[in-house]
This record gives structure tokens, sequence and C-alpha cells, in this order.
């Protein structure tokens, strides 16, 4: 079998979308929503169960996995809470017309890091 009939002849290829920043962010915003609705709710649990608990987290070692279990979910939270922030920014942006604008420098953003990156709010030299 040679190169040319590796592949079907008629498999038809889709030219990629172009890039849409308002439903990027959306898709993101509404994804970055459940994420913090299923993190809250797990919270809930485990404050559930440590206040069925007759524990401290000093002395049992069941209190020592719920407060390690309550710390990583509220860091989390704290990320997506950051993220919502990150990207209302951006729709913010989007609707003034300063979206895709480095705002240390106001150079273009690059397409490709806003379609990786769509609440980017600087170019890749200032984003360090």
């Amino acid at each position: 079998m040679n190169d040319l009939t590796a592949y079907p002849r008629n498999e038809r290829v889709e030219a990629p979308q172009p890039f849409d920043a308002r439903l990027a962010l959306l898709a993101e915003r509404d994804r970055t929503l459940r994420l913090f609705g299923t993190v809250q709710r797990s919270m809930d649990d485990v404050a559930s169960a440590r206040d069925g608990a007759n524990s401290d987290d000093e002395h049992d070692p069941e209190g020592a996995t719920l407060a390690w279990e309550r710390g990583s979910l509220g860091a989390v939270r704290d990320d997506a809470r950051r993220r919502l922030e990150l990207v209302d920014a951006a729709l913010h942006r989007l609707d003034d017309g300063s979206y895709g604008r480095c705002l240390v420098g106001g150079e273009r953003i690059p397409r490709a890091r806003l379609a990786a990156v769509p609440w980017a709010r600087t170019c890749v030299a200032h984003a360090g």
C-alpha cells in the first residue's frame, strides 16, 4: 500500500471555523459556573461529613482528610472564581472594543493566543 491509498479519497475535510471570541468566552463562563457549582456542592458535602463526626482536625485521622479535602476544594473554588472574573472582564473588553489588545503595551494579542486563552489580558511577551 502506498501513501496515496492510505486515506479515503472522498473524505470531506471541513475548513477550521473562524475564532469567535464571544462564543468562546461564553462557553468558558458556562463551564466555569458549572465547575463552581459542583465544587460548592462538594464543599457542602465535606462540611456535612465534618459536622456529623465527633472529630477534630488535630487528633482524628479522618479530620485531617476532611481538612485537606476542604482546602483542596477551596483552592479549586477560588481558581474558578478568578477565572470567572477574567472571563467577565474579557467580555467587557469585547463590548467596549478593547478586546485583543495587550493591557500592558497596547499591541495586538496574537489570534493563536486568544484562541487558546480567550480571556488573555496581555500578549505573550507581557504575560510573564
